[in-house]
């Protein structure tokens, strides 16, 4: 199938775009406009406008906009080919032709959400029927009213191999056992799969109906029982109730992650309606994608079991790797030995707001459970703590936010572990400092950011020979040492040093040389303090510690303050080819001659030492 420019721009103008957004927001005419309070955020003074005319919306509080595609997918939730073919149909338009495959898949899927639908209405009948008392009993029972079973569309599968079968036999057998809905085995005929259940519907984003999940009425094994994979329904990429849920997170901006869809339920009755949850498996990486694209910030509320506990855990893990600037991932404990549905049943809707108000977030609940797995009594335990919160960093794949969580994850350490020696003091006076007022640079975030193709290697490798020499200089430094962390062999052992800092209240040789050895890191760094080569006078062993010190001290701050500099000086000439003018080239020269003050400190700094070296 081809979408050519013209067919999408044809598709626009044919759908009168206020009428459909009117489907679902209040419009007001303003002069050749339409006005609105705003879907995507929450508001009391409309600032969101529909023009006809240009065929696009536009919010002036939170800059949602876009066109008629654009409104399906983002407040729809529609994926962009289900929203065109939407839109294709009520505008009366013929979609591209597919190919022959695609046709025959299409046309077989389609076969199959009638066949869904039409069992949906099946078992909605029976719940409201006289077969149905026992189930509406345990509704009841639930404290599920009859307007909310209604809206998520429950039903009831009576306890027969064969009324479905015979209620749908128009379909055929085949296509049934294809659609999950009856089971088929080897040499006999197939039959119900639900039977004697509370049923619901599971839907997609759409709001079709692909699976059911099935409660036991009374006694019974399982539990719960949910609908087969089949070509419509994917379980580690569905979550239940979210095609309802996305309306309600863009107002709150929030979505609520629970265990089960009867957790679901009873939260909607009792108010909240941006909740979903996975259906019989643990939460996804997909599934997590799914959260973040309802809304940005994300909460987790599993059971408080140990069950449920796990499930958190595993969850929030899995999380990390995708975890960036603008996702938020919350968790909510439960107290122990309820579910959402019990909580809200005994405690009521408010006690459920507080807990949302006190979720813990996503670093905080990985610190607590890292810190709280083991006494951190011994050497060995604080070992196997860093080395989880580094495995745990090292799975996020967006750079700076790995470099933030590191960066975050060792200041509590290091507060945990807290030293009196640790810290940090400012440079002698009447030495370099950077000047980040005048330069407008960005301080340590930007340093960090930057680390990995901006750090100057000579001098990295110096700096990591010179606190191999002289290891009380780690502790004093500890901060912005941290900072210069990165994947080299060097950035390894610096981290094995800061590491090791965190663990022993005095840095010595010896000490030293047992970290780097364990980190199987020795042979390396016995290269990096031979004197032949060296080419700062500092890393040298005749040198007296107080000033091996402050030398260090010195290349730390040139080194932090190198790859930021050299940025700002690229965005200052990008700035100056883009829009000439005289404060621009003032900025720019500024920051050249500060990068030119800093290399000749460097230049000082080595020649000085020499000098001395020769006396």
């Amino acid at each position: 199938m081809s979408l050519t420019p013209a067919f999408l721009d044809e598709l626009r103008a044919r759908t009168l775009l206020s009428g459909l957004i009117a489907r679902t927001v209040k419009l007001q005419r303003a002069g050749r406009e339409f006005r609105a309070c705003c879907p995507f955020h929450n508001e009391k003074t409309p600032s969101f406008y529909v023009n006809d005319d240009k065929g696009f919306y536009h919010c002036f509080g939170c800059s949602a906009h876009g066109d008629a595609i654009r409104w399906m997918t983002d407040q729809r939730g529609l994926p962009f080919i289900d929203a065109v073919k939407e839109l294709a149909q009520a505008a009366g338009m013929e979609m591209p032709e597919q190919d022959r495959r695609s046709a025959e898949k299409a046309q077989r899927a389609k076969g199959l959400h009638e066949a869904m639908e039409d069992a949906a209405r099946w078992f909605s009948e029976r719940l409201h029927g006289i077969e149905g008392a026992e189930a509406r009993a345990l509704l009841k029972k639930r404290g599920v009213s009859d307007e909310v079973a209604r809206a998520f569309g429950m039903g009831f599968a009576p306890d027969s191999r064969g009324k479905l079968k015979e209620a749908l036999k128009g379909y055929g057998d085949p296509m049934l056992v294809e659609a999950g809905l009856l089971i088929g085995v080897e040499n006999k005929e197939p039959y119900d799969r639900f039977r004697g259940r509370l049923m619901i519907p599971i839907r997609d984003v759409r709001g079709r109906t692909i699976a059911f999940g099935g409660r036991i009425i009374g006694d019974g094994e399982p539990k719960y029982l949910n609908s087969p994979e089949t070509p419509l329904f994917d379980k580690g990429r569905t979550l239940y109730n979210l095609d309802r849920a996305q309306a309600a997170a863009r107002k709150t901006g929030r979505i609520i992650a629970v265990e089960g869809y009867m957790d679901v339920i009873a939260l909607a009755q009792a108010g909240f309606h941006e909740v979903v949850a996975p259906l019989g498996t643990a939460m996804t990486e997909h599934q997590l994608e799914r959260l973040w694209r309802a809304s940005d910030t994300a909460i987790l509320c599993f059971d408080g079991d140990s069950a449920g506990q796990r499930a958190a855990i595993r969850a929030s893990v899995k999380a990390l790797a995708s975890i960036e600037p603008g996702r938020r991932l919350s968790i909510v404990g439960l107290p122990e030995g309820l579910d959402p549905d019990e909580l809200i049943y005994d405690r009521g809707p408010h006690e459920f707001d507080n807990l949302l108000r006190s979720a813990q977030p996503l670093a905080d609940f990985l610190w607590s459970q890292e810190v709280g797995a083991e006494p951190l009594d011994t050497p060995e335990a604080r070992a196997g703590l860093r080395k989880r919160l580094r495995e745990l960093v090292q799975s996020i794949v967006h750079r700076d936010t790995r470099e933030e969580y590191s960066a975050e994850f060792r200041r509590r350490l290091d507060a945990l572990f807290a030293l009196p020696s640790r810290e940090v003091r400012r440079p002698r006076s009447g030495k370099f400092h950077p000047n980040w007022s005048n330069a407008e640079a960005p301080p340590s975030t930007v340093a960090r950011r930057l680390k990995a193709s901006g750090l100057n290697p000579v001098l990295m490798r110096e700096l990591c020979g010179a606190l191999i020499l002289y290891p009380t200089a780690i502790s004093s430094n500890i901060e912005r040492l941290t900072e210069l962390i990165d994947h080299s062999r060097e950035g390894q052992i610096l981290e094995a040093l800061l590491d090791g800092a965190l663990s022993y209240p005095r840095l010595d040789k010896p000490t030293v040389e047992t970290i780097l050895a364990t980190a199987g890191l020795k042979a390396a760094a016995e290269k990096l303090v031979r004197a032949d080569g060296m080419a700062y006078a500092y890393i040298r062993r005749h040198r007296d510690h107080q000033g091996a010190g402050n030398d260090i001290r010195e290349a730390i701050s040139a080194l932090a303050a190198q790859p930021a500099l050299n940025r700002a000086i690229e965005e200052a000439t990008a700035i100056l080819k883009e829009r000439p003018s005289d404060d621009a080239f003032a900025r720019q020269v500024a920051l050249v001659r500060q990068r030119q003050e800093l290399e000749t400190h460097l230049g000082n700094l080595k020649v000085a030492d020499d000098e001395n070296l020769d006396e």
